[in-house]
């Protein structure tokens, strides 16, 4: 089923963050049936930094390519700005077609940009953003969704997102993304605006600007998605954290055991048994 299809189904779309082949493997395993892919994600894991513009669009390609290896699950992409004007998001979005990505999403603000729930952020016109959508709808060669972010709530407030909001459906987003609404009565403001005339997203971000709510809670008011970009990087971060501290103060991996698979059950994570038998197919042996 194409991503287009099943946002026609009624019931909301839970899209987990995933950020390489491995939490893709393991995110598909678990029932979902789609993902998202930030930038915030590959900066936070490839680059040990944080989501102030600094992922490539080569990198975050190269990484969709790796997560379409490992998953036929339909992938949102985040473009960040297009990573320049409108010629420079009518490139990006072709790369990003040609990596695997099932939908591309794009915002309005400035280049560099930063995280949607970090203060300070600055936007570029409306007319301006209109001509990236615009020009990303004209160059994609499939039917490749496209999801229009504003920033606006955080700079110019909740009514001038509303405008550029519509604005951006006119010229021709497929998906409307309203970043960052500070309340339940935002988020209600914004599914009561937009309901039936494109899907709505909304990004559940742990401590950040809006309330953290779930995807049935959602549903009722009117969104079509619900995305976690960055969960599992917070989820393995402080894993990480904690095996590293147990590890350097026991000399051992003894007391995280319980914690952690061993060899043979990350290999089942893995499918190691089965890439195996695969080759002796193919090996000339067997």
């Amino acid at each position: 089923m194409t991503l287009r299809a099943r946002l026609s189904q009624p019931d909301i779309l839970i899209a987990p963050g995933v950020y390489d082949g491995l939490t893709a493997a393991i995110a598909t395993d678990a029932g979902f049936e789609a993902l998202y892919l930030s930038g915030a994600a590959v900066a936070y894991t490839r680059l040990g930094r944080p989501d102030i513009g600094l992922s490539t669009a080569s990198e975050m390609a190269d990484t969709m390519a790796l997560i379409a290896d490992r998953t036929d699950l339909p992938v949102i992409m985040d473009a960040d700005t297009g990573f320049g004007n409108a010629l420079n998001a009518r490139r990006t979005i072709l790369t990003y077609e040609r990596a695997g990505a099932a939908a591309v999403q794009v915002e309005d603000q400035t280049y560099p940009k930063r995280c949607g729930h970090l203060s300070d952020k600055s936007l570029i016109s409306a007319a301006e953003m209109a001509g990236k959508i615009a020009a990303m709808a004209d160059a994609r060669r499939h039917d490749t969704l496209i999801i229009a972010r504003t920033d606006a709530i955080a700079v110019e407030g909740i009514d001038a997102a509303i405008d550029r909001a519509g604005r951006y459906i006119d010229a021709g987003a497929d998906v409307l993304f309203i970043e960052a609404p500070r309340n339940h009565a935002e988020l209600g403001h914004i599914a009561t605006t937009f309901k039936g005339q494109v899907p709505l997203l909304a990004n559940m971000v742990e401590g950040g600007a809006t309330p953290i709510s779930s995807a049935q809670a959602l549903q009722d008011l009117g969104f079509d998605i619900v995305i976690f970009p960055g969960g599992i990087v917070r989820s393995l971060a402080r894993t990480a954290h904690d095996y590293y501290r147990s590890l350097k103060d026991a000399g051992s991996n003894t007391p995280f055991a319980d914690r952690m698979y061993d060899f043979d059950g990350l290999n089942a994570v893995l499918g190691t048994p089965d890439m195996l038998a695969m080759g002796k197919r193919f090996d000339g042996t067997s």
